[in-house]
């Protein structure tokens, strides 16, 4: 949803420009529960704005069944993911090894998520090119979910890499449980 890019700071309000609407945080959630129920959605990243830890683990409490990922909330951060854990802001976290600055960091905080209930996504980042690294720390750290993105290119290599890589593995290759926590 990149909800963020939807804040607007003065008014504590997110702004739907056009539908004409405003919405506060408590009815930020409604929405996103509506949609959530609506489209029987699995997945949704980013609800919220960055800073709202507390909405954030009032919607995960509430949308049962469907996995509430921040990116923007956690940032590939290991104190901004312990602090989502401790409030349980989210059922996923995303994880992007060019963010956090080192893949060491990386695999601290995708760790960090599995021994905490949280699912890491290892995900690429905007105007990423072909490099298919990102498929092989999935499987390293052991991630359930990759995101790549829509077809095309580079999101394209990143994915016949890790068929690549399940064909290597053979009987080995296999996915996580995903299991929703709380619901």
């Amino acid at each position: 949803m990149a909800a963020s890019s939807l804040w607007k700071e003065k008014e504590e309000k997110y702004e739907y420009v056009n539908e004409g609407t405003k919405r506060d945080r408590g009815e930020q959630i409604d929405y996103t529960l509506e949609l959530i129920t609506t489209y029987q959605l699995a997945y949704v990243e980013d609800p919220l704005m960055e800073d709202d830890f507390e909405g954030f683990a009032e919607l995960t409490k509430k949308a049962k069944g469907c996995l509430i990922c921040g990116d923007d909330l956690f940032v590939t951060s290991i104190d901004r993911l312990r602090k989502g854990i401790a409030l349980s802001s989210a059922r996923a976290v995303i994880v992007k090894p060019n963010q956090v600055g080192t893949i060491s960091d990386a695999h601290e905080t995708a760790a960090a998520a599995m021994n905490n209930g949280c699912i890491p996504v290892i995900s690429h980042r905007s105007g990423e090119g072909c490099d298919s690294t990102i498929s092989h720390l999935a499987v390293a750290f052991g991630c359930p979910i990759i995101k790549c993105g829509v077809i095309g290119g580079e999101r394209t290599a990143k994915i016949n890499e890790l068929i690549r890589i399940e064909e290597t593995l053979g009987h080995l290759a296999k996915m996580s449980d995903l299991t929703v926590a709380g619901g």
